[in-house]
């Protein structure tokens, strides 16, 4: 089977990503580990009314028009579409993955809300669109477009689902179709969530062959490969057969300009699309700081670093991720901003991405649990991060910050890589002396130590600790 490799799709789909260039169709496979049915059970019960063997079926769409016929309404059809996908679901690591990821749009045949309500999530505001008359209206403040392209549980009657439904497509829902060959042209493409057996893959892939025409880009779509027989399992034919199967749609794909990434089982998924997170947010760069005391730096210097810090990491083309905490944060994102406003370079609205932690109510909920989760979110969306000072007033006493500290252990389950700059002291300087203990595992490329050592001495002035700041950014960042 020919395949792309895993590490040119993750290169290739991350660069898009992170130049305003990607999109994500997703199937039915994606909200499946939620709890929600595919198609062969949505429809379990319906064949039972046709006295049919859904298990022998192989032309769902078919079989939901064998119903609406026999029974001259689609009330029945309607009433499973409810009952299934109105139970309560928590979207999967990859729902919350995509969300964080700056993608121009989504795309979907899913009737559920798991895409929208894990955009929600993540701090984002999703433009929705399921009617023709949607696509007529924008979402003020919107982030990202999601395009419901078979409907909506909370319109079942309107849903895509029997062959009158997808005859009709192309009048009943033709600003889709146009919207959806606009963005097969400009983005690229990661095609999510589809099987063999899921009906809607053939329907939409023969939309991509006619609306592409010459206008061909490279897209991408994940597959699983076929499991190789095991004692008391399937037959060695039947696995032979399914990976002939395979190798023809590989090859068929491509005629669209998809390109197929093989997987062994569908847990890989994730793994991809964690890495295409922090490649593709690579240059994106939180900033954990907090002083309420200011070391041996003093106010008035420990404020122009953080200051000088935001300004530069805008100059040098990074971008600058803030949960806006205690004391020097603030400093760093009025940086930022300053290093904005003087540079006005294309569109500044996505150089910054600033959320002050939420407060939560007395019995709405637990503050700590928030806090994490907000922290969670923020280093999700950065490549790497830099601790400064890190203490806080506990109870009219200085202390070492736990959020700071917390913060350097997201970032390790999360792979970012930390540059603490020790001399700061506090949280900071104790993260330096765990970052440099374990330097080789947490920096796999060379040419970082010697800035890191830089970064934990007392005797060196700014200038020497924000060139190795971004020695180490360079490093990290580079293709």
């Amino acid at each position: 089977m020919t395949g792309i490799s895993q590490e040119e799709f993750i290169r290739d789909f991350s660069r898009a990503v992170s130049t305003d260039s990607a999109a994500v169709f997703a199937g039915a496979g994606l909200s499946r580990s939620s709890g929600f049915v595919d198609w062969k059970e949505l429809l379990r019960e319906i064949a039972v009314d046709l006295k049919l063997n859904i298990d022998k079926e192989t032309d769902l769409v078919g079989l939901a028009q064998f119903h609406l016929n026999e029974r001259k309404n689609r009330s029945r059809l309607n009433e499973k579409l409810i009952e299934e996908f109105t139970k309560d679901a928590i979207p999967t690591e990859n729902h919350r993955i995509l969300a964080r990821l700056p993608l121009v749009s989504f795309w979907t045949t899913n009737y559920d809300k798991l895409i929208e309500d894990s955009i929600r999530a993540a701090g984002r505001n999703p433009d929705v669109k399921i009617t023709q008359a949607n696509l007529a209206q924008t979402r003020p403040g919107s982030d990202v477009v999601v395009y419901k392209m078979h409907g909506d549980i909370s319109q079942p009657h309107e849903a895509v689902l029997t062959k009158d439904d997808y005859e009709r497509y192309e009048v009943a829902r033709r600003l889709f179709v146009e919207n959806l060959q606009g963005d097969l042209v400009s983005t690229t493409f990661l095609f999510l969530g589809f099987s063999f057996t899921d009906p809607n893959i053939d329907y939409v892939l023969s939309r991509v062959r006619v609306l592409l025409g010459a206008n061909q880009r490279t897209h991408y779509c994940i597959l699983r490969q076929p499991m190789p027989p095991k004692k008391g399992g399937r037959s060695r034919a039947e696995y032979d057969y399914e990976k002939r199967h395979l190798e023809l749609r590989i090859d068929d794909l491509k005629r669209f300009a998809i390109q197929t990434v093989l997987v062994n089982e569908y847990e890989e998924i994730t793994d991809l699309l964690r890495a295409i997170s922090k490649r593709a947010h690579r240059r994106n760069v939180f900033v954990s700081a907090s002083a309420r005391e200011y070391g041996k730096f003093g106010a008035t210097r420990l404020n122009d670093f953080s200051r000088r810090l935001g300004r530069e990491l805008i100059d040098r083309g990074y971008n600058l991720v803030s949960g806006f905490g205690q004391g020097l944060s603030d400093q760093v994102v009025l940086g930022a901003l300053d290093g904005i406003y003087k540079t006005h370079k294309g569109n500044d609205s996505n150089r910054t991405i600033i959320r002050p932690f939420p407060r939560v109510r007395p019995g709405h909920g637990d503050q700590a649990s928030s806090n994490m989760k907000h922290r969670e979110d923020l280093i999700s969306q950065s490549g790497a991060v830099i601790f400064v000072c890190g203490n806080r007033d506990y109870r009219g006493a200085t202390r070492t910050s736990k959020g700071v500290l917390e913060e350097f252990r997201i970032a390790k389950a999360l792979g970012r890589f930390p540059i603490p700059v020790g001399c700061t002291g506090y949280a900071a300087e104790e993260v330096w002396n765990e970052v440099f203990r374990d330097v080789d595992s947490l920096f796999p490329m060379k040419g970082v130590k010697t800035a890191l050592r830089t970064l934990g001495n007392h005797a060196k002035n700014d200038d020497d600790l924000i060139a190795a700041i971004f020695k180490i950014l360079e490093r990290v960042t580079v293709d």
